[in-house]
């Protein structure tokens, strides 16, 4: 029997939640969590170990908990490593993707994980590693687990794999030489597609071209000093009553909050909604998100012309890119109307 080990961070390793999102790399023998799932769904390997780390303690110390986590593999046996499932946790989904590419470098194993469309891990690491789609929260664990433990099965038991559409995992852009059955050359395959394209007939394209949504980067300030700067934040800082009812998660709604004759956001005045980090510090001191307090000393000193009288907000975490362009066009508008130059975008 083959041996694999899975990768979870603390909520899923059962360490805890937020509050323990700074847990140090652990590496358990047997089952922990989602380990157990993935166990009973393979069927040509078992799970040896689980490898447990907090999210914020690989956002922030990554050098570290690759190095620790690599120490802990050294010497084991093992032909795959499984990271995840992510679900729509964009820090999970990077910490998935960090580990696994790492564990792939040095040990050369299959690497698979499972991610929401929504998870920035897809798009950062899906040319590294097989990603499936997955759902937005742990509700959708069992079925994600299955078509990891599936595809992971086909590896193992060295089975004719398909493309990335055929088995149903994340296009990676990755492109390998196949012999078609048909045995029919380019120069007819691509006549065929043009007569279709003419006709106004579907085809399939054999080298598709993904879309990018690019910005273009904005020309610098030509004089600072004179310029009038805005605060946008997506850490869900809000006056305490929250009055726009902003979401702490998959947020839909922004707002706009008046800092006028303001030095500094208070505690108590201001808190964070937001359900992705520990909100302590931020609500015993908010301008940690929001750093009205050092533009003002900047606007004193003439470094800066003028901080505009209001701040934007909202929260990241879960927000979906749509959700996310949508909100960004319309704060945009406010800020045009206001004669703002330049925005400092603050994030958690």
């Amino acid at each position: 029997m083959k041996k694999a080990i899975l990768y979870v961070n603390q909520f899923f390793g059962q360490v805890g939640g937020e509050d323990k999102a700074d847990f140090e790399p652990e590496m358990r023998e047997g089952l922990v969590g989602p380990a157990m799932e993935l166990d009973k769904q393979l069927q040509n390997a078992e799970v040896t170990h689980t490898i447990i780390c907090g999210d914020n303690f690989m956002g922030s110390n990554e050098e570290e908990a690759v190095k620790r986590i690599m120490d802990f593999l050294e010497g084991k046996e093992f032909d795959i490593f499984f990271a995840g499932p992510a679900f729509q946790a964009g820090r999970y989904g990077n910490a998935c993707g960090v580990i696994a590419k790492a564990v792939h470098a040095k040990y050369g194993v299959p690497i698979i994980s499972s991610m929401h469309i929504e998870n920035p891990g897809v798009e950062m690491f899906k040319q590294d590693m097989v990603i499936f789609p997955g759902g937005k929260s742990a509700a959708a664990m069992r079925k994600d687990i299955k078509k990891m433990a599936a595809y992971g099965d086909k590896l193992l038991a060295g089975e004719q794999t398909g493309t990335a559409e055929e088995e149903g995992y994340y296009v990676r852009g990755i492109r390998h030489q196949v012999w078609l059955e048909s045995k029919k050359p380019a120069a007819d395959r691509v006549v065929e597609m043009l007569i279709k394209k003419l006709n106004g007939e579907e085809f399939q394209t054999e080298l598709p071209i993904p879309k990018l949504d690019r910005v273009e980067i904005a020309a610098p300030l030509k004089d600072l000093s004179k310029a009038k700067i805005a605060l946008v934040t997506t850490s869900g800082i809000v006056p305490v009553a929250n009055p726009d009812r902003i979401q702490s998660a998959s947020a839909t709604r922004w707002g706009k909050y008046s800092v006028e004759g303001m030095d500094r956001l208070e505690g108590g005045v201001f808190k964070t909604i937001h359900a992705g980090f520990d909100p302590a510090a931020a609500d015993a001191d908010p301008n940690v998100c929001v750093p009205l307090d050092a533009l003002r000393v900047y606007e004193k000193e003439g470094v800066i012309g003028k901080v505009d009288e209001h701040f934007y907000t909202t929260v990241g975490t879960g927000t979906t890119q749509g959700e996310a362009a949508r909100m960004a066009n319309e704060i945009v508008e406010h800020l045009k109307a206001a004669g703002v130059d330049g925005v400092i975008m603050t994030s958690t």
